[in-house]
């Protein structure tokens, strides 16, 4: 738990968070401290379960190539409690109308404005040796990875509709790259692509991922050939952690993500939706630009607010006005 003095914050109600963000991840804790800076009452609820939480490293942040998944946010945490957020590690069971959070120990906490900052999850294919090896040497995103498994010969999972185009762009990583085909049904003009690309159609069912001594070997399939491969690539089902917004009347679009602009304010007053919970392809940098930016918006939607309830108390005081004593004139300067 952080430092609670609130001495000097812009908050209606000491007893009410000016934002709860439900998620400590990039997202969340850049938008904390952007809020905290601004000397908001900010509290940021996490269960600690990130979803790049498998990977040994994070890549395609700028002056944090190569870090520790873990370690970007326990910097996170110290730079915002520096700034009097609160931290709660735990889960957020609901949220009530009118922003009552409620946490998983049975206390609750009183908003006026929350972000759900709460990722996705990544459903695997039930294909052995599939998860034993997930974020390690079995792979998802090449921006990602791609670098660190470069010239190794890859394997693409057949999974889902959009293997095709993953392999053609892993093909920029190595020269030998196998697509199987698995359940794909390949047609005509994607042969065409494929073999313009010197990629290796596999056909058949993959019966496994061979892992031994700790590492990916290769991919079986079903009749009994074995591809020796170091790595290998699929498609996760990105399913958004979203059931807390479920409840709060968050419009969704085309695809079922919940709809946001472009600071992540939903069609549900006072809710926000930054990362992964509304932008499935965001990378860790890009997740920590939204958060950012919804701090901000967060902030002058405050600010608003603040100003219109000043001006309602203003105009509904019986004290006479104060006279202020204005400053004397200078003396003219002379050259």
């Amino acid at each position: 738990m952080s430092d609670t003095t609130n001495e000097g914050r812009n908050t209606a109600d000491g007893d009410v968070y000016d934002v709860v963000i439900v998620g400590g991840g990039a997202a969340g804790l850049s938008a904390a401290l952007v809020l905290g800076r601004a000397r908001r009452r900010v509290a940021v609820v996490d269960a600690g379960n990130p979803r790049n939480a498998p990977a040994p490293h994070m890549h395609g942040f700028l002056s944090r190539d190569g870090m520790s998944p873990t370690e970007l946010p326990a910097v996170g945490r110290a730079e915002v409690a520096g700034y009097g957020v609160d931290l709660f590690a735990c889960r957020v069971d609901q949220i009530d109308p009118g922003f009552f959070v409620r946490l998983d120990g049975g206390a609750g906490l009183r908003a006026r404005r929350v972000v759900m900052a709460t990722g996705l999850r990544d459903e695997l294919p039930a294909i052995p040796g599939v998860r034993e090896r997930w974020g390690k040497d079995v792979l998802f995103c090449p921006y990602c990875h791609g670098y660190e498994v470069r010239d190794r010969p890859i394997a693409v999972l057949g999974t889902h509709p959009g293997a095709v185009r993953h392999a053609l762009l892993l093909r920029q990583w190595s020269p030998d790259v196998v697509l199987f085909a698995h359940t794909l049904d390949l047609d005509a003009d994607e042969r065409r692509q494929l073999a313009a690309r010197d990629i290796t159609i596999a056909e058949g069912t993959v019966k496994r991922v061979v892992v031994e001594a700790d590492r990916v070997r290769g991919v079986e399939l079903a009749e009994g050939h074995v591809f020796p491969r170091g790595a290998v690539f699929l498609f996760p089902e990105m399913v958004p952690r979203d059931t807390l917004l479920t409840g709060l009347g968050c419009e969704r679009d085309a695809n079922g993500r919940v709809s946001t602009d472009d600071t992540g304010r939903t069609s549900a007053f006072g809710v926000w939706a930054v990362g992964n919970v509304a932008d499935p392809k965001a990378l860790v940098i890009t997740a920590a630009g939204q958060g950012a930016a919804a701090g901000f918006a967060l902030d002058h939607d405050l600010a608003a607010e603040d100003i219109e309830r000043a001006v309602e108390n203003h105009g509904t005081s019986t004290r006479p006005p104060r006279d202020v004593p204005r400053p004397a004139p200078r003396a003219a300067v002379r050259d």
